[in-house]
C-alpha cells in the first residue's frame, strides 16, 4: 500500500473497505454494488482504448451479466476505487482454479484506473487490495495477463513486485 494508507474500516452494512489518502486526495476502495454497475461498465470500456482493443463479440449485455455474476457469486468481487464520489478504478477479481502445482489461485481479470487519476497511488491501492481479497479467499498466488503493447502497465505490475511470465489466449467462437 502506499506511504500514507490510513488503513482499513468497516462499513455499516459490513464490508471492509481500504482508505488511502494520496496527494492530499482520499481513496477509497470497497466492494463494487449493483448500484455500480454503469461506472463498472463504462470503466471496463476504457480498457478499449489504444493500446487495448475491444474484445471479439464484446457487447454491454455480456458486460452485464458478468458485472452481476461477479457481483454476487462468493468466489468473485469487483473492487472498486472512490474519490469524490466518483468511480476512478477497479479490479475484478476471481478465485477460480485449485493448481496442482500452485495452489488456488485468484485471476486478476481487469485492472482499470481511468487516464486522469493514473499515477496518483489508485492502482497500487487496488493491487494491495486484490491481493488481501486473494489471501481472504485462500489463495496462494495472483495471476494476470496483460496485452504486450501496454508497455506502462507492464512497468506498473514489475515496480509492485509482480513477475513477468507469458500467457496465450484462444477465443472460442
Amino acid at each position: 500500500m502506499s506511504a500514507g494508507d490510513s488503513g482499513r474500516r468497516r462499513t455499516q452494512n459490513g464490508q471492509t473497505v481500504r482508505r488511502a489518502e494520496d496527494a492530499g486526495t482520499d481513496i477509497e476502495v470497497r466492494p463494487a454494488t449493483a448500484a455500480d454497475e454503469i461506472a463498472v461498465l463504462n470503466l471496463i470500456e476504457e480498457l478499449f482504448d489504444p493500446p487495448g482493443s475491444r474484445p471479439p463479440n464484446y457487447s454491454r449485455d455480456r458486460s452485464s451479466t458478468g458485472f452481476r455474476a461477479a457481483v454476487e457469486g462468493a468466489d468473485a468481487d469487483i473492487l472498486l476505487a472512490v474519490r469524490d464520489d466518483h468511480a476512478i478504478g477497479l479490479a475484478s477479481v476471481y478465485a477460480d482454479i485449485q493448481s496442482i502445482r500452485y495452489g488456488k489461485r485468484c485471476w486478476l481479470q481487469d485492472l482499470i484506473v481511468s487516464q486522469e487519476q493514473r499515477s496518483t497511488g489508485v492502482g497500487a491501492a487496488l493491487l494491495a487490495e486484490a491481493s488481501d481479497w486473494a489471501r481472504a479467499h485462500g489463495c496462494t498466488h495472483l495471476e494476470l495477463a496483460s496485452g504486450a503493447g501496454r508497455k506502462d502497465a507492464h512497468r506498473f505490475y514489475l515496480r509492485e513486485g509482480m513477475s513477468q511470465s507469458y500467457n496465450f489466449q484462444l477465443w472460442l467462437g
